[in-house]
């Protein structure tokens, strides 16, 4: 039988009659003896249609009924005395048979012969039945599964469907689903650095503000709200309230970021989600979102999840910490790490640069300082920092090996230690890492989700400028240690690499840390020479730019060819992109390995991390990357369109929200 059936016309007639009417009504005014031969002719006519309607509506039923007798007599009685709701369909899915229960319980005493079976079940469908022998539907407001079997009939091949009411099942489910705990652990990002200098009155006005703000802000989903220290604070609510809190973006983050004080500076909160059916597991998970959001720099909400982490906010730039306790913590932990090994490995991230290698290189100097054996690990076919890896080829043997050259010396006390990057994926030598029984991490990049969770130290600081910049800190507090002219210019390298010499993310540590290691001998102007170029990289980053085009207030250029030189080239474009008047963010697109890597600068009010974590990719607020797998150009181009006007509409949202 047809899926369509007859009666679906009873609209259709309705809408007939209602336009008769209609005409009989104009055509009164008009001329009475036509509207008295025209009503005749309408009543007449209907009288007919609906007879014979009701004749075919009938013998349709018929037919349905010899459809069911192909039944046998035992096999109706089976069915017929189930006490369980039973229904036959035909393959093209109209129902031909029902049993009293299926009629009373799940019909409310209609009949639905000739119907198909998606007029009966809601987002039901034939597919279903050859697809899934259970599915869960709904009819009239309540909630059934539905058991489907194939029931072959004489020539025929029917679906014989069993239904069990789940309704109050399912609403118990429910409950018990948007009851869970959830645990929020908020953290005033920098409380200590915009208070240090205001007067006690007004620290208790900021304080009184952010409180009142996140009070109301759990009085509206009914949960708890306790503070436990100075920054720090609790929410415990049921799980119904986390999905508005989710549609509203964590709106919590931009109403604080209104609170500012006198000089003007706002107040970042974070926002550490974690959800369990125990309240001890949501509180440790959130704590775990706590500590990913502030990896990342603050100004967010991490949310724990059963495949990693959500993020919402982390628009506004890192605050700098001004106290060095950790430092000197992690240095003293550094140091004896050290020195209980046999030796130590140093290695960063894959296309070395000369802020991991500079990190690289002047801790290994501190360890040989130390007196353990330490090399440097690097690929010389993919590194960037070619003019370093030369200068020490010329002054001091055997600081730079290879992997290979590497795995033969590595034992059970051998120490890593990695440089500028916390990723497992990005790492130079992987097999190292894999066989390194100890690690230690030293980087300044945003957290991201598949970090490096084993490091016996993972020292990580986002609102400092480079890994340069940290390792400058830690040896001033590693006793026994001292820098050479040689190391001080690759830090000072590294640093000025990371802050476009000293333009974007240079806090008063980053000063203080260069004028540490021009009192140890670097020389600017050898720093500078380290950033030299050959004439061909210049012409390709020439060309990139030449490639410029104006897209929502970012420029976006591209290569046409990839390799090594031209990732140098793709970043020193996207930084000189920077200069043009108007442009918030640089891209710099070239073809790589089967895809499109991408280069992102800007100056800070554009988020170029967002937006490249969008696209697989992350890095630093003024400093990203990311790699394509596309294999068009305009596909790719497209993605980051999509990405820079995603993240667009997120900054005009939460700056309309502030005001």
């Amino acid at each position: 039988m047809k899926q369509r059936k007859i009666w679906n016309i009873t609209p259709l007639l309705i809408v007939l009659a209602a336009l008769s009417l209609v005409l009989l009504i104009v055509t009164a005014f008009w001329n009475w003896r036509v509207f008295a031969a025209g009503l005749v002719v309408t009543i007449a006519v209907f009288l007919y249609v609906g007879i014979r309607f009701w004749l075919l509506k009938s013998d349709v039923h018929r037919y349905l009924g010899r459809i069911s007798s192909r039944l046998n007599q035992q096999d109706r009685t089976a069915l017929e005395s189930t006490p369980i709701p039973v229904a036959i369909v035909g393959e093209n899915g109209e129902v031909v048979w029902y049993n009293e229960l299926f009629r009373q319980q799940v019909l409310q005493e209609k009949e639905a012969y000739g119907k198909t079976i998606d007029n009966v079940f809601e987002s039901f469908s034939v597919d279903q039945l050859t697809k899934r022998q259970c599915s869960q539907v709904a009819c009239m407001g309540r909630s059934f599964s539905v058991f489907a079997g194939k029931l072959p009939i004489r020539d025929h091949l029917s679906y014989v469907l069993y239904c069990f009411e789940d309704t109050q099942l399912r609403q118990i489910a429910k409950d018990y689903e948007e009851s869970r705990p959830v645990v929020l652990s908020l953290y005033i990002d920098n409380g200590d650095e915009i208070m240090q200098n205001l007067r006690d009155s007004e620290r208790a006005q900021l304080s009184s503000q952010v409180e009142t703000l996140l009070e109301d802000w759990v009085a509206q989903t009914a949960g708890i709200f306790r503070k436990c220290g100075t920054d720090r604070f609790l929410a415990v609510l049921e799980y119904r309230h986390l999905q508005s809190m989710i549609d509203a973006k964590f709106d919590i983050l931009d109403r604080v970021r209104t609170v500012q004080t006198s000089k003007g500076d706002s107040v970042t909160l974070s926002v550490g989600v974690g959800t369990a059916n125990s309240f001890y597991d949501a509180e440790y998970r959130s704590r775990q979102a706590l500590d990913m959001a502030l990896g990342r720099g603050g100004d967010q909400a991490a949310i724990k999840t059963v495949n990693g982490f959500d993020f919402y906010g982390g628009l506004s730039k890192s605050v700098e910490k001004q106290t060095r306790v950790r430092s000197r913590v992690v240095a003293s932990a550094l140091r004896d790490m050290i020195l209980n090994s046999d030796n130590v490995l140093l290695m960063g991230h894959r296309y070395s640069d000369l802020d991991c290698l500079g990190a690289a290189v002047a801790l290994t100097a501190a360890c040989r300082h130390l007196g353990k054996p330490a090399y440097t690990v690097y690929d010389p076919h993919t590194t960037l920092a070619k003019e370093l890896v030369a200068r020490y080829t010329d002054q001091i043997d055997s600081v730079f090996i290879t992997e290979e050259d590497a795995l033969p010396l590595m034992t059970h006390k051998t120490l890593l230690i990695i440089t500028d990057t916390h990723s497992q994926s990005m790492l130079d030598a992987p097999e190292i890492y894999r066989q390194a029984s100890s690690v230690v991490i030293i980087d300044h990049h945003r957290k991201m989700v598949e970090h490096i969770d084993d490091a016996v130290i993972f020292y990580h600081e986002p609102y400092s400028s480079s890994a340069s910049e940290m390792v400058a800190e830690l040896v001033q507090y590693m006793a026994g240690v001292s820098l050479a002219k040689l190391e001080a210019e690759a830090l000072l390298a590294g640093i000025m690499l990371d802050t476009r010499s000293f333009v974007m993310k240079a806090g008063v540590r980053t000063f203080e840390a260069a004028a540490y290691l021009r009192k140890c001998g670097a020389d600017t102007v050898e720093v500078k020479r380290l950033f030299s170029e050959n004439i061909s990289l210049y012409q390709r980053k020439a060309e990139i730019i030449s490639t410029a085009q104006w897209y929502s207030n970012t420029a976006i250029a591209h290569g046409t060819e990839g390799g090594p030189e031209m990732r140098i080239a793709a970043s020193q474009a996207a930084d000189e992109l920077l200069c043009v008047k108007g442009v918030d963010a640089s891209f710099a697109m070239f073809p790589d390995n089967g895809g499109y890597n991408i280069s992102a600068r800007s100056y800070g009010d554009f988020n170029v991390q967002l937006v490249m974590e969008a696209l697989g990719g992350g890095g630093h607020q003024t400093m990203a990357g990311a790699f394509l797998k596309m294999d068009n150009f305009a596909a790719a181009e497209n993605a980051l369109k999509s990405a820079i006007d995603a993240h667009r509409a997120e900054l005009l949202r939460s700056r309309s929200a502030q005001k």
